[in-house]
């Protein structure tokens, strides 16, 4: 048996283990097999670790002190798969990210501020893109206690901003990747599907609910009950994903690339019912939106997968543009955006414009998250 120490965090609607790099290898090609071990992976209830058998709590964060010079701390994203002897370090997870800022300023790699709140500059390796957190602090620590809370997770907290800076092109290089703002997917056994692909702060490809037979109300267990509904979905994913570059045969992105694309449906704003059973009405929304994760539906909605929809609704002419409520005149305010998913509401907003050269500039996007420190201590490995 070997021993490593780690901490967990929950950050946003995510639980994570967070590991200072310094304990791992030098070699990254060793990792794998240790966070696997770490997590219990693969089974698909992670009985052997401390991975929680779903896409959301089996995730992990490497953190060290950081050279950037714009930056206090470096953080790669790990998404463990559960069921697979895979590790994906491609694209980024917004909502553990919510939580590096804390872990940094607990584990002294960034010294607490003067005031009531403690800016921390996360470095993201996977995206090489930058993030300031905003963490609130109180007599030299973390203050996790607060009054903010967010659908999916329950009581309240103090809230932690995200600011990616500069998010577009996280993966791809470019905003539309394509250079289009719609594209007609050609899917072998499905047909074909007007799409949006995006990348900012992570790639998404965006498909209307009506147009692969939701209505976009659905739960989690509707969707995931539904094996042709998975398959369809995964089929447009992985056309979508050797549409992007990251695999070459769309049958196996869920192995190649099981993390991004993230598949993401979407629909005008409409009254419905939350999974545990609170009414949400179509006013009180901007869009409506279901997104999958490792090839199941999200319990919730990733927080970079928010800051890509926030940032595709505020383009003229894509899926999300299309359905997203707009004022009177048509416009839309892209500074907030109220995106409906499983469990209830997600602000976020982003600043987006148009440059002397008519190309499409985003400065940056914003989430709003929560975290806590749950445990740290010893974990122990194969």
């Amino acid at each position: 048996m070997n021993k490593l120490d780690c901490t967990i965090f929950r950050g946003g609607t995510s639980k994570g283990v967070f590991i200072d790099e310094e304990k791992l290898p030098q070699d990254k090609a060793q990792w794998e097999p240790i966070l696997l071990s770490l997590m219990g992976s693969p089974d698909k209830l992670q009985i052997n670790g401390l991975g929680g058998a779903t896409s959301t709590t089996s995730k992990v964060a490497i953190i060290s002190k950081s050279d950037h010079p714009d930056c206090d701390v470096n953080y790669t994203f790990a998404q463990v798969s559960i069921d697979k002897a895979l590790v994906s370090y491609k694209g980024n997870c917004g909502n553990i990210s919510s939580a590096v800022g804390p872990y940094a300023i607990h584990k002294g790699l960034v010294p607490v501020t003067d005031g009531e709140e403690t800016i921390v500059r996360i470095y993201n390796t996977n995206t090489k893109k930058v993030i300031h957190s905003y963490v609130k602090t109180e007599n030299g620590q973390v203050k996790y206690d607060g009054d903010f809370a967010i659908a999916g997770v329950p009581g309240v907290a103090s809230m932690v901003k995200l600011a990616f800076v500069d998010p577009a092109g996280s993966m791809t290089g470019k905003l539309l990747p394509t250079g289009n703002v719609v594209d007609i997917l050609d899917v072998p056994k499905y047909g074909k599907f007007e799409v949006s692909l995006v990348d900012s702060s992570n790639p998404l490809v965006f498909v209307k609910a009506s147009d692969v037979g939701l209505t976009g109300k659905e739960l989690p267990a509707d969707i995931d009950s539904d094996p042709e509904m998975l398959e369809k979905l995964e089929s447009i994913r992985g056309v979508a994903a050797v549409t992007l570059g990251f695999c070459k045969d769309y049958t196996k992105s869920a192995e190649e690339t099981p993390g991004v694309p993230k598949m993401t449906i979407v629909a005008e704003p409409a009254d419905y019912v939350t999974a545990k059973g609170e009414q949400v009405k179509a006013e009180e929304m901007d869009i409506l939106a279901r997104m999958m994760s490792m090839q199941l539906t999200h319990k919730v909605y990733a927080l970079t997968g928010a800051l890509c929809t926030a940032t595709a609704a505020g383009i003229e002419g894509t899926v999300v543009n299309k359905v997203v409520r707009k004022n009177a005149d048509g416009s839309y305010d892209p500074a907030t955006i109220n995106i409906a998913h499983p469990s209830g509401l997600m602000t976020n907003g982003v600043e987006i414009n148009v440059n002397e050269n008519n190309e499409i500039e985003v400065p940056a996007a914003y989430g709003y998250r929560t975290a806590r420190l749950i445990m740290e201590g010893v974990a122990y490995y194969m």
